[in-house]
């Protein structure tokens, strides 16, 4: 696969005038105001081509190439119809004077997507002003990782679609009436006066301030993450999943989503509740209580549910009307306190008296109720502030209302209920008979309630029994009211307009959940209808789940676990600016100011606190919910990229941890070996890259390096692009590697760079790593040298070196190179890579694996699943067969080690490390010395010793005494054979043509070398027929690599030691260590 750049003949020089044009090839032309199209200049599909700044086409992508943007020639450059809605078409070209196509700041060039408030623009790409006029001008996309996910084009679609005409709501009628109706519920009329009673009003006003802090904190929580960005639908979806990433996001949205279709049906049976015990004041009922309450509630979620499919412009009407009366309600009940009734003394409301206030300011816990039971029972009523940011999507302007529209009804309705919680303890007595014969008759001394100052003896209720007052009447509000079926009228108007709310609440939250396709099977209900694109089918779902749960009717377990999950929403929404915060990213800069990050820890702290007071079990239960989803989650590894604040941390840590490693010195307790893999494309050799792998991972570091040679113009921008290609590959394969490319002359060149630059501080590789030059004697001697020299510059710079040799190869590009067509190597297809099909092949490999990318496992290539595959030669059926054995586990059988040099320990590492993986658990470590045939008893009880305080296992050792015999002498001639065309003969020629020869030619082997020599070749000769002997049938041979003097031994004969030492042998690393001890049996 070439990646050099097309250029033109080199026999055809550019004319600087061509005959039939006016124009030099090289002249700029002039801006005008309405150019036209030079002929010859290519075409784009629609009009977005012809303008300089374009739109981003999502709806159509395959019209305009990928992410919908169009490629243009350097004509196109000078062509335009539009810059913005403002300006004219040459605005930017005349900015300051000059033709140039560079632009101006503009907000449109920075927007993800095409969003209602503008369109989505491109600047001028870099290739465009700075590459030469010739050159055609690369495809920017969109960097940094702001690449669109398929669900967010999806977005953009519907966003698109639905820019006229869709309705938007402002501040206050899309979020301060709704945090108002939802925060308003029935707990304001029909439980107050009685938490009131219980706790009296020095607590009753410290649990709602309470429950105002906590809501508050989340309020500014809130209000920070909406202002750090364009905020899309979904609510506290939305708000935490961009914020804590997909893990948490997607774990809170599914819960907060279904949390509010419950409660649909908590509010519709408070709504049920009343309805009957009306018709039961009347002797209406239609069957029994139950039944009947089974009836009105599924009447009346199926009235919303028809309001709510109405639109949500009927919807916000039906709340403002619902508003009114529950205002009218408040404002009903607190004109009747002011306002006492002799007929009302004796059901316990006297107006407004000191004595009365007095008396009720500490608490009165009766039933076993305690501060915190009282406080479980009035915190739902504040579960209510996230109804505005749930409809983020259908806001005008989510960032300025939600804050102010969130704040503002905090603060309203916190207000009003501690207004009401002192009203109520001020005029309204615990305890009344409702008897008005109870009048105080004689003298006051047995009678000491308030209720005795004022002429009436209440003091029977102390046996139990009474009726009324704050701790027996849930309806007193509607004793004190001005006129009491308005207070009826603002209870129906409280439980209904919850109740809308968060029917409308949680088919807006799941549908921006199944958008992101986080869980499987849930993008049916992403799909929306109308001009505000209505989650029609999650309507449908969430009326299902809210009905199921009217029908049971009975909410008194399920009530606590709700309240729960909405106190696990906002834990993490405030633990989400802590986080932000923390992180310190550049990115995070709400323009909400008054938050702090050490006051949401502390709210979120508080929301936990909070959910164990409520119902310890119910926040157990709901914190189980939230990790499974969570391990869920990470365990699929969804592929987006949100900018989260988590990647931010974690990219801190990194950092912190990495500089402290600088100041730490290597021990050798603590070394581990990090291999620089020369892999080239890291899916070309997959044996190197799994067998390093296997001995690396959870280990060391891993990089795979690659050097792109023979490139007249280094093509930065395509590298670039393959560097995230195949990182991204190395992801999917679950490979824990880096890829680093370079672009250099010769391989020499790029390992240069690559041994001196990759790394940082101490997460730098110690140990090169490549594989054996199979086809040295079919290639130009040169490469030879080249080879070589690499090694001895590894060793320069105290590298260890791992060479791995198969029998049949290791690269295997040159097959995928032979099916991988043009459109594969098109950006729309970046992330094909030719997936290899296993066809039982061999007894090995007999189970067909998935067509997946992420490995090369058959002699049977796909490129397309519809296609039928493509015969590979049995060379490459062999070839493909060996690349993939380190890919499956590893039958029982042995890792033979060959330590014949101590080079520090590394030779012995190696299989150490192998063996601790599931893949190589069931190979045992034979180990392999030299020694005297006198001495071997000795020699093996010594390395015994010495492998058993390295604490290394191993089932045999073998001492051989036999290295230095001479080897046999076919073997001999065969590498006489071998070593024949490279050799110098300076002895058959003149000394100045041999010292010229020599000089051209410096791989070549003098006599005097091979003489020098003789000994050594004679031992790689002889090693050779040792592992056959010994090691014919082992998994792995791991033997010391020889060294040869750099400078001393030419290039050819280090290589056919090489070479000899390691042929017609099972798979077989040869590792040389940089002699510095790599083991200790020190503690």
């Amino acid at each position: 696969m070439s990646d050099q750049p097309s250029s033109p003949p080199s026999a055809q020089k550019p004319a600087l005038r061509s005959p039939g044009s006016s124009q030099s090839r090289f002249q700029v032309d002039p801006v005008a105001d309405a150019p036209k199209t030079p002929p010859g200049s290519r075409s784009s599909a629609g009009e977005e081509s012809k303008s300089r700044v374009r739109s981003v086409n999502f709806l159509n992508p395959s019209d305009a190439g990928v992410n919908g943007d169009t490629v243009r020639s350097e004509a196109s450059l000078h062509s335009s119809s539009h810059f913005s809605d403002t300006h004219s078409s040459t605005y930017y070209l005349r900015t300051f004077g000059h033709n140039t196509i560079d632009a101006v700041p503009n907000i449109d060039f920075y927007r993800q997507t095409a969003a209602p408030l503008g369109e989505k623009l491109l600047r001028p790409s870099l290739s465009e002003l700075h590459d030469e006029l010739d050159k055609e001008s690369f495809e920017e996309g969109f960097p940094y990782g702001e690449e669109l996910t398929a669900a967010e084009i999806i977005t953009d679609k519907d966003v698109s679609d639905s820019k006229s005409g869709s309705v938007k709501f402002g501040w206050v009628t899309g979020v301060l009436i709704r945090c108002m109706l939802n925060i308003w519920g029935v707990m304001l009329f029909i439980r107050m006066s009685w938490i009131v009673g219980q706790a009296g009003i020095a607590l009753s006003c410290a649990i709602v301030l309470t429950a105002i802090v906590v809501t508050s904190i989340t309020g500014l929580s809130t209000s920070a993450i909406a202002t750090n960005g364009f905020v899309r639908g979904g609510g506290a979806y939305y708000l935490i999943s961009r914020s804590l990433g997909p893990e948490f996001g997607g774990s809170i949205g599914l819960i907060f989503a279904f949390a509010n279709a419950v409660a649909v049906a908590m509010y519709v049976v408070g709504f049920a509740e009343t309805v009957v015990e009306l018709l039961d004041s009347i002797d209406a009922l239609m069957t029994d209580e139950i039944n009947d309450i089974r009836i009105v509630g599924t009447l009346t979620v199926i009235l919303l549910l028809g309001i709510s499919l109405a639109g949500m412009e009927w919807e916000a009407k039906a709340q403002i009307v619902l508003l009114v009366i529950l205002v009218a309600a408040i404002c009903n009940y607190f004109i009747g306190s002011f306002i006492p009734l002799k007929s009302k003394e004796p059901q316990g409301f006297f107006g407004y008296n000191a004595a009365i206030m007095m008396e009720n300011m500490g608490p009165d816990f009766r039933d076993d109720e305690t501060f915190f039971s009282v406080f479980a029972i009035f915190f739902p009523a504040a579960t209510g502030i996230l109804a505005g940011a749930n409809i983020s999507g259908d806001l005008a302007d989510p960032q300025s209302a939600i804050p102010k529209g969130t704040l503002l009804a905090i603060l309203i309705t916190g207000m009003v209920y501690i207004a009401v919680a002192i009203s109520n303890g001020s005029c309204i007595v615990r305890d009344a008979t409702g008897d008005d014969n109870d009048t105080i008759v004689g003298s006051l001394e047995n009678c000491t309630d308030a209720a005795c100052t004022l002429g009436y003896d209440f003091s029977i209720c102390k046996e139990g029994g009474c009726k009324y007052g704050l701790q027996n009447d849930f309806q007193v509000m509607s004793l004190v009211s001005g006129f009491g079926p308005l207070i009826t009228a603002g209870i129906f108007s409280a439980t209904l307009s919850s109740a809308l709310a968060s029917l409308v609440s949680a088919p807006k939250v799941f549908q921006a959940l199944c958008k992101d396709k986080l869980y499987p099977g849930m993008h049916v209900f992403a799909k929306g209808y109308g001009k505000n694109k209505e989650p029609l089918r999650a309507y449908v779902l969430t009326f299902i789940i809210g009905l199921a749960f009217i029908l049971i009717a009975e909410l008194n377990i399920i009530a606590p676990i709700i309240s729960n999950f909405f106190l696990a929403s906002y834990a993490l929404i405030n633990f989400s600016v802590f986080h932000a915060s923390l992180a310190n990213s550049p990115g995070w800069r709400p323009s909400f100011k008054y938050y702090n990050k050490w006051v949401s820890l502390a709210g979120a702290v508080l929301c936990c606190v909070v959910m164990f007071v409520i119902n310890w079990w119910a926040a157990l239960f709901t914190n189980v919910i939230v990790l499974a989803l969570y391990i869920y989650v990470s365990y699929k590894k969804p592929d987006v990229n949100w900018g989260s604040s988590t990647q931010a941390l974690m990219y801190n840590q990194a950092l912190t941890h990495s500089l402290h490693l600088t100041g730490v010195e290597d021990h050798i307790k603590n070394f581990r070996p990090q291999c620089l893999v020369m892999s080239g494309y890291p899916n070309s050799r997959p044996a190197l890259l799994y067998l390093v792998h296997a001995f690396t991972k959870d280990v060391g570091l891993m990089v795979c390096g690659h050097v792109r040679m023979g490139y007249r113009r280094p093509n930065y921008k395509d590298m670039m692009n393959e560097q995230v290609r195949y990182q991204r590959w190395l992801l999917k394969t679950r490979i824990k590697a880096f890829y680093t490319p370079v672009f250099a002359d010769d391989l020499r060149q790029g390992a240069q760079y690559l041994l001196q630059t990759t790394g940082l501080g101490r997460l730098k590789p110690n140990t090169l790593v490549f594989g054996f030059k199979n086809n040295w004697r079919d290639g130009e001697m040169k490469d030879v040298e080249t080879y070589i020299n690499t090694i001895h510059d590894a060793f320069d710079l105290q590298f260890g070196v791992v060479l791995l040799r198969l029998k049949e190869g290791l690269d295997i590009s040159h097959i995928q190179d032979e099916f991988q067509t043009s459109q594969e190597k098109a950006p729309g297809m970046k992330d094909l890579l030719v997936s290899i099909n296993i066809k039982d092949f061999d007894s090995d490999s007999s189970k067909p694996s998935s067509k997946s990318t992420s490995c090369q496992s058959s002699p049977l290539i796909f490129r397309d699943t519809k296609k039928p595959p493509m015969q590979l030669s049995p060379a490459d059926e062999k070839l493909l067969t060996a690349s993939q054995q380190f890919q499956k586990k590893q039958s029982k059988g042995t890792i033979d080690v060959w330590w014949l040099f101590d080079d520090g320990g590394l030779t012995l590492l190696i299989p150490y490390l192998l063996t601790n993986k599931n893949k190589w658990r069931d190979c045992k470590i034979r180990v392999f010395i030299g020694g005297k045939i006198n001495r071997i008893d000795h020699d093996r009880r010594a390395m015994a010793a010495l492998l058993s305080k390295f604490r290394i296992d191993f089932s045999d050792i073998t001492v051989l005494g036999d290295i230095n015999i001479k080897p046999k002498k076919h073997n001999k001639k065969m590498f006489e054979e071998m070593i024949e065309p490279y050799r110098l003969k300076e002895d058959d020629m003149e000394q100045e043509a041999a010292e010229k020869l020599k000089a051209e030619e410096p791989w070549r082997i003098t006599d005097n070398e091979l003489e020098l020599y003789r000994a050594k070749l004679n031992r790689q000769i002889r090693l050779n027929e040792l592992l056959k002997e010994h090691s014919s049938t082992a998994n792995l041979i791991v033997i010391t690599m020889p060294l040869a003097r750099k400078g001393t031994v030419s290039s050819a004969l280090y290589m056919t030691w090489l070479d000899t030492l390691s042929k017609d042998l099972p798979p077989i690393l040869l590792v040389r260590g940089n002699h510095q001890s790599v083991l200790t049996f020190y503690s």
